[in-house]
C-alpha cells in the first residue's frame, strides 16, 4: 500500500507568448544525429529489465542525461498505469518512488494530467519560465514538493492514447541539462523506440499488464494460500504437503503468480503481495 504525508496543489502556469528566443534550438546537431541512430539499433537488442538498464546508461545518457527514468504501461482494459523505476542515484528509492506514482495527488500523475491536455514533451522544472511554444511545455510545481520527491527537475512524454491496445508514459528525472527544445525533440523522436523496448521488457513474463491496485481481484483463492506460505519461506514440497496437492502443481501456480505480480522469483512475490496488502488480508 502507498502513502503520501500530505497532498499539495500545483500551481501551473503557461506563457503562450513567449519570443521565440525563449525557446532553445531544437535541431539536433551531426553528432547528436550520429548517436541518435547508435542508440535505436541497440535499443532493438532491448527484451530484458537488465537489457532496458544497460542501453538508458550508454549512450542514451549523452542525448538524454538523467539520473532517475520511471515508466508507466497501460493495457485498453484499464485506466491506470502499471510503473516501475530505475535508478542510478542513492537520493530516489522506494519511498520516493511510492510517493510521485500516488493516484491524483503524487507529482507523475499531475503532470501526466498536464500532458494529456498537449501530448508534447512536458517539462516540470523551476529552473525556467513556464512556457508553451507548439514543441514542448514547460510547468512549474510546487518547491518543496519537488524538493521532496527527489525528481528534481524532470520530463514527461509518453506514447499511445486510449485507442490503443498498450500505451506508456516515459519520465526522466534529476535531469543533468535545463528544459529545451533540443532535448524535447530528441525525446519525441526516441519516444516510439523506447515504447517498443519497454513492451518487450514487460511482457517478457506474461502478455497482460496489471495494476497495483486489482492484483487482489486477479489472484485465486489457491494462490493466495500459496501466496501465504511462500510468505513463510515454505518450499515447493512443503507447500504440496500441506495444501494435500502435488509439487507440480504448486510449481504451477507459482508460476502464475510471478506472471500475475510481474515479479521474477518467489522473494520479490512474497514482498510484493505483503506491499499490496495480499498477506495482510490473509492473515
Amino acid at each position: 500500500m502507498l502513502y503520501v504525508k500530505k497532498t499539495r496543489r500545483t500551481v501551473i502556469k503557461t506563457n503562450l507568448n513567449f519570443d521565440a528566443s525563449a525557446s532553445a534550438k531544437d535541431d539536433l546537431s551531426n553528432e547528436q544525429r550520429s548517436v541518435f541512430m547508435d542508440v535505436i539499433t541497440e535499443s532493438l537488442r532491448v527484451s530484458q529489465r537488465i537489457h532496458l538498464f544497460n542501453w538508458l546508461q550508454g549512450e542514451f545518457q549523452y542525448l538524454l542525461g538523467h539520473e532517475v527514468m520511471i515508466f508507466g504501461i497501460r493495457s485498453s482494459d484499464t485506466d491506470s498505469y502499471h510503473f516501475e523505476y530505475f535508478t542510478s542515484t542513492r537520493y530516489f528509492n522506494q519511498t520516493q518512488f511510492s510517493s510521485v506514482i500516488e493516484h491524483e495527488s503524487g507529482l507523475i500523475h499531475q503532470a501526466l494530467d498536464c500532458w494529456k491536455k498537449i501530448t508534447l514533451p512536458l517539462f516540470v522544472s523551476n529552473e525556467v519560465e513556464p512556457m508553451e511554444d507548439g514543441h514542448c511545455s514547460v510547468v512549474n510545481f510546487d518547491e518543496d514538493a519537488l524538493k521532496e520527491s527527489e525528481l528534481k527537475s524532470f520530463v514527461l512524454h509518453g506514447f499511445g492514447d486510449s485507442n490503443s491496445k498498450i500505451s506508456s508514459v516515459v519520465i526522466l528525472a534529476r535531469l543533468h541539462k535545463p528544459p529545451s527544445g533540443n532535448t524535447a525533440r530528441i525525446f519525441e523522436l526516441i519516444m516510439p523506440n523506447l515504447h517498443c523496448a519497454l513492451i518487450r521488457v514487460t511482457s517478457h513474463r506474461g502478455n497482460t499488464v496489471f495494476d497495483n491496485s486489482n492484483i487482489a481481484s486477479i489472484i485465486t483463492n489457491r494462490e493466495s494460500e500459496i501466496l501465504q506460505w511462500l510468505h513463510m519461506g515454505k518450499t515447493n514440497w512443503e507447500i504440496s504437503s500441506i495444501l494435500d496437492i502435488s509439487p507440480l502443481t504448486v510449481k504451477n501456480h507459482v508460476q502464475n503468480i510471478l506472471r500475475k505480480l510481474n515479479v521474477q522469483n518467489r522473494s520479490q512475490a512474497a514482498v510484493k503481495a505483503a506491499k499490496v496488502g495480499l498477506i495482510k488480508m490473509l492473515k
